[in-house]
């Protein structure tokens, strides 16, 4: 018989997004809870008392006052990014071509793919992130590496070959035919295999020709589990570039739509700039609007409209964007994302900003059913937290009366610091 492990601690998780600070009925709290983990998969979640009757031989791991959540999901970033954060740049276009293209064209060998693949991963655990979707460059070989470390943890991952053919340097560039090409190989050698799924990752449509769009569209038929994930309308520059290269688009998200690339697993990265038409659009194809704002607000391109976005039915996430983002933790990207907002006359509330980068991520994403909610029979990936990790933190918590306050400290203060362990598949990976 495998063995059992049993977490106890104040365990969260949602069952809905709340619709108000105060929405109790969003969530399940147990203040003296545990989650019962077996075979990498939630056995049990609920009062510590009855989980320890029912699993009385259970390995018991105390994280007591710490609060138990189901792990980070970031629905946005670029794994090959990462010694391109922290870059200065004027707007969007010239810090791809200053900072983000010259380093991406070291992935064409596997020894640095590799590297970077195991800091990467172990920067998401350390942060207490157990999903990233991830961009890689343009090599497959770049993708090898990022599945291949991501195995090595046993983390559920989302990530896919950057198909780009044109303006990018030459020893970025592929081909319509061969974008398609490596990406069928990806799909073919690690989608489902494990806990990968391969995203169909056309760039965006500066970077792509009408042929690899093509070609995008035709791998989303073909493999109609496969993410589909872009970039949409994140600086107004890169829209008008973008229209001048698609003249007979109706507008930016068209040129997606009429290739077939829009679905409830299109992730469209950014969708800051966007019309009621294109809001439309997205609602009715399902597709998701994923919001970056710590990216957002280094390169100055733009305040992305929540509120305006869910009025309109649209599917929403929320990403770190590594490496226009600035920093791998979800908790530091919700204390930006409530700035946005609030520039915005929005509020992200403490609730709101927890369920979103857990079961609301989840959601948009397809995966509620694997990760995301502690619910019996879903993967045993965990974070656990601390309020008052820091002594600026401590003394905060010293006056929290309420969960939401006790939520919004580590909104607002929180990072790597707070985080006490991550678990993936029910094993403790965050690194020493």
């Amino acid at each position: 018989m495998a063995a059992e492990t049993l977490l106890r601690g104040r365990v969260l998780r949602f069952v809905s997004e709340p619709k108000a600070p105060d929405d109790h009925g969003s969530y399940l709290f147990d203040e003296d809870g545990g989650v019962l983990i077996k075979d990498g998969k939630v056995k049990a979640c609920g009062a510590f008392a009855s989980l320890r009757v029912t699993a009385p031989d259970a390995t018991l791991i105390d994280h007591r006052p710490h609060l138990i959540l189901p792990g980070f999901i970031d629905t946005h970033l670029h794994f090959v990014q990462m010694q391109v954060i922290a870059s200065w740049g004027a707007q969007l276009l010239d810090w791809l071509n200053n900072y983000t293209f010259p380093a991406e064209t070291e992935f064409a060998d596997p020894a640095h793919g590799a590297r970077i693949a195991d800091a990467f991963f172990d920067e998401m655990l350390r942060h207490g992130t157990t999903t990233p979707v991830a961009y890689c460059s343009s090599h497959p070989q770049s993708a090898e590496a990022y599945f291949t470390a991501a195995a090595a943890r046993n983390m559920r991952v989302i990530g896919g070959k950057v198909m780009m053919d044109r303006n990018a340097p030459p020893a970025l560039c592929d081909t319509a035919q061969r974008g398609h090409d490596e990406t069928e190989a990806l799909v073919a050698r690690w989608h489902g295999k494990g806990r990968a799924e391969v995203a169909i990752t056309p760039r965006f449509a500066i970077t792509s020709t009408p042929e690899q769009l093509e070609a995008a569209g035709a791998l989303a038929r073909a493999h109609p589990t496969c993410p589909v994930q872009t970039h949409l309308s994140e600086n107004h520059d890169e829209i008008s570039s973008t229209l001048g290269l698609y003249p007979k688009a109706k507008d930016y998200l068209d040129i997606y739509h009429s290739y077939g690339l829009l679905g409830p697993r299109s992730l469209m990265g950014h969708s800051i700039h966007l019309s009621p038409r294109e809001m439309g659009v997205m609602a009715e194809t399902g597709a998701v609007a994923v919001f970056c704002p710590t990216s957002n607000l280094f390169l100055g391109s733009g305040l992305y409209n929540e509120a305006g976005l869910a009025e309109a039915g649209v599917r929403r996430a929320i990403a770190t964007d590594i490496g226009g983002g600035t920093n791998y933790s979800m908790l530091r990207t919700l204390d930006e994302g409530y700035k946005v907002l609030a520039l915005r006359g929005q509020k992200l509330t403490a609730l709101k900003a927890f369920y979103w980068i857990t079961l609301g991520n989840a959601r948009a994403l397809g995966l509620e059913d694997k990760i995301g909610t502690l619910a019996p029979g879903s993967e045993a990936d965990i974070t656990v937290l601390n309020p008052a990790a820091t002594p600026a933190m401590a003394l905060r918590h010293a006056r929290v009366e309420t969960l939401a306050e006790e939520l919004f400290l580590l909104q607002v203060l929180g990072d790597d610091r707070a985080v006490v362990e991550t678990y993936a598949a029910g094993v403790a990976r965050k690194p020493g």
